[in-house]
């Protein structure tokens, strides 16, 4: 079993993508939504993507990296979708290592207006700000070695998305 991350820029298809992973590409098979991880936060919570969140997105990122190798661990397969750049990658890397299963980091990159569109039209979510969806977007633009688990998604439907994700090869680490 492995960890198969789902990362990109909000408005990139990745809650979409990894729920049908889930529910229909993969058995047995968990979906873990990094958004509600933070929400569980009940007091002292800051928005994530302030520069004085980082010890908070710190210890958030290790409980959903370790939650979800014990997951995988216990023999599901682990779809976790968030914006997890590579500056958080080592904590789902030794988390897969420490519990001998695999990891898969794939980001989704549709084009620019495409994220921003898209992530401006959500009613219901609580991030719908374009300077903030930009400057998120923005970060994931040159992910230097990791560019090779990019994946342009803005041509594709969502199931042509998480297919494309189980056969192009992301692996970073394991089994």
């Amino acid at each position: 079993m492995r960890i198969i991350l789902v990362s990109g820029p909000s408005g990139s298809g990745k809650t979409t993508v990894a729920r049908i992973l889930a529910e229909s590409r993969l058995s047995p098979a968990v979906h873990l939504h990094t958004d509600d991880f933070y929400a569980a936060i009940k007091q002292g919570a800051l928005a994530p993507y302030l520069p004085e969140a980082q010890a908070q997105n710190e210890t958030v990122t290790g409980v959903i990296a370790r939650a979800a190798a014990g997951y995988a661990a216990g023999g599901y397969h682990t779809v976790v979708d968030g914006v997890v750049g590579p500056w958080f990658l080592e904590a789902y890397e030794r988390a897969a290592k420490a519990a001998g299963v695999g990891l898969t980091y794939v980001v989704l990159r549709p084009d620019r207006e495409t994220a921003l569109r898209r992530g401006t039209s959500r009613s219901q979510h609580p991030l719908t700000d374009r300077e903030i969806l930009a400057r998120i977007y923005d970060g994931f633009a040159d992910l230097g070695p990791y560019e090779a688990n990019v994946l342009d998604s803005t041509g594709l439907t969502a199931p042509e998305t998480a297919d494309a994700v189980l056969t192009n090869g992301y692996v970073l680490y394991g089994p």
